[in-house]
């Protein structure tokens, strides 16, 4: 191994322990409880937060900021490989501030499976901090779970953004030879 490739590999095992480091942290962060928010579902039916979790005692809840996001559309349309196994341990969920017809169409064109709701009638991106003092969004994700007597606990975040770890694209792009910071993910609306 040459000396610059004992660097990458000592540098990728520090970040590897300060990753982990930095979940345990997260995951020891006060919990809180959370209402039983009143979503609503593709179709445009109220569904309770509760329900989402299915037989699950846990959740992965995405914040996604809707359809007219080229970032937050890449996000998701990465979930469509992985959100199965994600489901082997804890319900999947993304949520989207879109009204529910529009979600579904966006839904349908972009082939989402996955579990998607709108929070259009509820202050969940609010509450739990993925909507901005001017009424904007963020995107990330937060986990949730469920206790034995049905109260919601939020258990942590993670704010989503260009070089994150929820996103492989990233990783592709940081190896390249030419940097491409500027790169905006494109699609067609």
């Amino acid at each position: 191994m040459t000396e610059i490739e004992q660097q990458i590999h000592d540098l990728e095992q520090e970040i590897i322990r300060k990753k982990t480091a930095l979940y345990e942290l997260k995951r020891n962060v006060l919990h809180f409880a959370i209402p039983d928010y009143d979503l609503t579902d593709r179709n445009g039916d109220q569904i309770k937060l509760s329900s989402l979790f299915g037989d699950k005692n846990q959740m992965i809840l995405v914040h996604n900021m809707g359809a007219s996001c080229p970032y937050c559309t890449l996000w998701a349309d990465g979930f469509k490989g992985i959100y199965r196994y994600l489901e082997d341990v804890a319900a999947f969920v993304v949520s989207t501030p879109d009204p529910p017809h529009k979600l579904d169409e966006f839904a349908r064109s972009r082939q989402w499976q996955f579990t998607a709701v709108s929070t259009i009638s509820c202050s969940l991106k609010k509450d739990l901090g993925f909507q901005l003092p001017d009424g904007s969004y963020y995107p990330g994700v937060s986990t949730l779970f469920k206790d034995d007597e049905g109260t919601i606990w939020h258990v942590a975040k993670a704010f989503f953004g260009p070089g994150d770890d929820f996103c492989a694209v990233w990783y592709f792009l940081d190896l390249l030879k030419i940097p491409v910071p500027d790169w905006i993910p494109a699609y067609n609306l």
